[in-house]
């Protein structure tokens, strides 16, 4: 089933999540483990990021350097078709412009297509690490609304369709120079053939309903989904705004600082504040909340029990 089907549908609301494929080495079981604790609740879809491949250089005998693709995790084809085997819930793997030619994309569509695999995003995806600025790669995509017309065209010439979901930034992508500009771009996504938003993590909820007032007022129509992630240690609040460029609130890192060596408090602190966030919005009607997992599920299980 399609997800824009599913937001048409006009039933409760419901969770959805985002894993990360495991490294390479671990077993499905190992997987499942920390998928299980969260299926009771009830989640609609699981989305699987997609990473691109990073390269390391080998020294040689004669002085030179030889360049050795690393690929450090499964693949999302196939935590996609395990997923749906043990589940049979929908899935929606990654597409990624970074490090995918256009053949290895249209091949990859065609394993969705072979798998029954109805729903993909559509994502520019991250830089090379050490990389300042993102480098399309050769034959390939620069922007998401190129990935989603190729999408497009690819259901025209081969008798098939996808629903797109795209990524939405309501406190603006870092790159783009304003939020109007970061608008723009998303209204070309949509524009390209998109059927839906998620957004980046948000731990305001006020940022979220500006970021949907904006998009509707820019002419964006289609659904944004918004997505949560429950802060679990005091790290976080240092590194969360470092990774994804968000702003985490004052009270959230006061409650955390006053919580001083007390690792369980932190925990606590960051389970309640999403709880109350996801309360929040589903007061205010929203269709669905997607949750980012990061492997860790036992807080999203927390959030889950007590919302949905």
């Amino acid at each position: 089933m399609k997800i824009s089907d599913l937001l048409r549908s006009g039933t409760r609301p419901f969770p959805s999540l985002e894993i990360v494929p495991p490294l390479t080495g671990i077993s499905q079981d190992e997987l499942f483990q920390s998928i299980d604790p969260l299926m009771e609740y009830g989640p609609k879809y699981i989305n699987v990021t997609t990473h691109r491949d990073e390269f390391r250089f080998i020294p040689q005998p004669d002085g030179s350097f030889r360049r050795t693709v690393v690929r450090s995790r499964v693949s999302a084809v196939a935590v996609s078709a395990s997923i749906r085997a043990r589940y049979s819930i929908e899935v929606v793997p990654h597409l990624i412009c970074g490090g995918t030619p256009a053949h290895e994309t249209e091949a990859l569509l065609q394993d969705f297509r072979f798998l029954g695999i109805e729903n993909v995003m559509a994502l520019r995806g991250d830089s090379l690490l050490g990389e300042k600025r993102f480098t399309p790669t050769p034959d390939g995509y620069a922007h998401a609304d190129q990935l989603v017309g190729a999408v497009r065209t690819f259901e025209k010439d081969n008798g098939c369709s996808f629903c797109i979901g795209v990524g939405g930034y309501p406190e603006k992508h870092f790159e783009a120079a304003n939020l109007e500009t970061d608008l723009h771009y998303l209204k070309q996504k949509v524009e390209a053939g998109a059927d839906y938003i998620i957004t980046q993590m948000f731990f305001d909820n006020a940022v979220y309903y500006r970021f949907v007032d904006r998009c509707r007022a820019a002419g964006i129509d289609v659904p944004v989904i918004p997505a949560l992630k429950p802060l679990s240690t005091a790290r976080q609040v240092a590194l969360l705004p470092e990774s994804f460029s968000i702003d985490i609130p004052v009270a959230l890192t006061d409650a955390v600082r006053a919580a001083g060596p007390d690792a369980g408090a932190v925990y606590h602190i960051g389970t309640d504040w999403c709880i109350a966030q996801c309360r929040d919005l589903l007061a205010h009607g929203v269709p669905a909340v997607h949750f980012y997992t990061m492997g860790k599920p036992r807080n999203v299980a927390e959030v889950l029990r007590t919302c949905f």
